[in-house]
């Protein structure tokens, strides 16, 4: 089956059963790596992308579902790595074996897309579902109210 939609800006067309997880059809057919497989069951979070700009668990996702959408993966955040959560991950150190760390910042992204200011509640319900096995939620906090930060300051480097 033929499926057209767009991979963080660019168009892309695949080939392949419809019932492919999208997961894969990144991964193995346009070789984008960084989002990653978790669990295959969307309760990790590992493998969380954009579809339409919703947080979505790409490996129970069909590719047949993302016909005509735009999906932004960890690579399309920034083509540079300069997102303010890019940024603040890599300066609060946030990432200990970093596995699950583009599917924590992809959840992250639409949480401050819909609230720039969150609050830690705001943060925990929204990243609620994606786990760390090394459990760094509360620097991954600290990066999200850091990146707010960064964002509400056009790119200022002062801490919320």
């Amino acid at each position: 089956m033929k499926v057209g939609f767009k991979v963080n800006g660019s168009p892309a067309s695949v080939d392949v059963p419809g019932d492919m997880p999208l997961l894969w059809v990144l991964r193995d057919v346009l070789d984008l790596k960084g989002t990653k497989f978790g669990c295959g069951v969307a309760q990790c979070g590992a493998c969380t992308v954009h579809l339409n700009g919703e947080a979505s668990r790409s490996c129970i996702t069909p590719v047949a579902r993302v016909e005509g959408m735009e999906v932004t993966t960890i690579e399309g955040l920034s083509a540079d790595g300069t997102h303010p959560l890019q940024r603040a991950w890599e300066e609060l150190d946030v990432p200990q074996c970093g596995y699950c760390q583009a599917g924590q910042i992809m959840s992250a992204a639409e949480l401050l897309a819909k609230h720039p200011r969150p609050t830690d509640a705001d943060i925990d319900a929204a990243m609620d579902g994606n786990l760390c096995r090394c459990a760094t939620y509360l620097r991954i906090r600290q990066a999200v109210h850091r990146a707010a930060a960064m964002a509400a300051n056009d790119g200022s480097e002062e801490a919320a």
